[in-house]
């Protein structure tokens, strides 16, 4: 039996040298490629997980802005509904003005007293159907002034009413369902006024 000679074996184990460093090569270079699939595959859930919960969040927004509409839509219908009539109180309301003068008026004899209760009559069915529809007169007589209810034609000092209260009401006002068509316009209650020697 021949031994192989010092050079074969030193060749024989470089190149089983060189055999196994390719397969090291080999194996790593498998490893970093599983490993960056692994890192890209992460990266695209990551990135597709991201835009999932940015749709999810637009159509919650989009959601919203629908129920938003339909309430701001439905609220719109009911206010048109319920105000419709605006046009046609404002037309009613001096028919009512002249009802309420006919019945001041300072008629005399047996005539007069059945035209002032046939004005009645009018005025309470005329009241009554306004009432029926939402329409509410505002007389204020000796109550607090409201700014959003009367309009302040003057202030004349009183000791009959108290300060800021109405004193006198020159025409009534109308709310329909609470929304003002006619402010009241009256009178105002001052409290007394300072003697110009006194200071303040």
């Amino acid at each position: 039996m021949t031994h192989p000679s010092h050079d074969e074996s030193i060749e024989t184990s470089v190149q089983d040298d060189n055999m196994q460093n390719e397969q090291i090569v080999e194996e790593a270079s498998v490893e970093d490629s599983t490993a960056s699939a692994e890192v890209c595959a992460e990266q695209r859930i990551q990135a597709l997980e991201e835009k999932a919960e940015e749709n999810y969040q637009l159509a919650i927004r989009a959601k919203a802005e629908v129920e938003n509409v339909k309430r701001r839509s439905d609220r719109d219908v009911s206010n048109a509904r319920k105000y419709a009539l605006e046009r046609f109180v404002d037309d009613l309301i001096p028919v009512m003005d002249s009802l309420e003068q006919g019945m001041n008026l300072q008629l005399e004899g047996s005539e007069a007293e059945s035209m002032r209760e046939g004005l009645a009559l009018t005025m309470k069915l005329f009241t009554d159907a306004m009432a029926k529809h939402g329409i509410e007169k505002v007389d204020p007589e000796g109550h607090p002034f409201n700014p959003e209810h009367h309009e302040a034609m003057s202030m004349i000092e009183s000791h009959e009413v108290e300060p800021n209260h109405v004193l006198k009401v020159f025409q009534k006002g109308y709310l329909l369902h609470g929304r003002v068509v006619r402010p009241a316009r009256v009178i105002v209650a001052r409290g007394p006024s300072k003697p110009l020697d006194e200071k303040a």
